[in-house]
């Protein structure tokens, strides 16, 4: 996923490795985090695939600086990364880097994404309702407030979830709006009727 976090960074801009670090952690930290001893190592690879480019930094005082920027095959294979991905590439921590990078998708897009995302979550939350349910009478109470948050957790994921589902849909449907044809009358190809 960290080949996702900078071909999606490097696609807003080209940056050299410190700056793509610095962006990781102001962008993404809250929900993940990257080290320099990956960092690199991954621009390597990037590199020696085509995906990325390194030019030589333009300010004479940074000696070994280099700037990375994405190449068209890198742009490919971000939206590849980005819009598809095995079910399991769906867990909780890789969910919200893809979203930080949804303004590259189509509407339809990100609805189907969003829609996969919503069913995972209510299969886990119907899995936590039968596990409260089920939950023997020696739980300790700590654990079976950990239960319960879980399930609130999830129920408040999947609320969100579908506010941005709906938002989506909104987005398609006043695209489409725009796109019908209108059936007023163009007062500009009017001929006014003679007497």
């Amino acid at each position: 996923m960290l080949e996702l976090a900078i071909l999606g960074l490097l696609k807003e801009r080209s940056m050299h490795g410190y700056e793509l670090k610095k962006q990781l952690g102001q962008r993404l930290g809250f929900f993940w985090t990257v080290s320099f001893g990956s960092l690199y190592p991954t621009l390597k690879r990037l590199e020696r695939r085509g995906v990325v480019e390194r030019l030589p930094h333009a300010d004479a005082t940074s000696r070994r600086k280099h700037v990375y920027r994405i190449t068209e095959t890198g742009e490919e294979e971000f939206l590849a990364l980005l819009e598809e991905g095995p079910q399991s590439a769906w867990e909780d921590e890789k969910f919200p880097l893809r979203l930080a990078f949804f303004g590259y998708l189509r509407p339809e897009s990100r609805i189907r994404l969003l829609e996969r995302r919503k069913q995972t979550l209510e299969g886990r939350l119907a899995e936590g309702r039968r596990s409260l349910r089920s939950a023997p009478a020696r739980v300790d109470g700590y654990t079976l407030s950990l239960m319960r948050h879980g399930v609130s957790v999830t129920e408040h994921d999947i609320a969100w979830l579908d506010e941005l589902i709906a938002a989506e849909r909104a987005t398609l449907e006043e695209l489409a709006d725009a796109e019908a044809p209108s059936n007023e009358p163009d007062p500009a190809t009017e001929h006014p009727h003679g007497p």
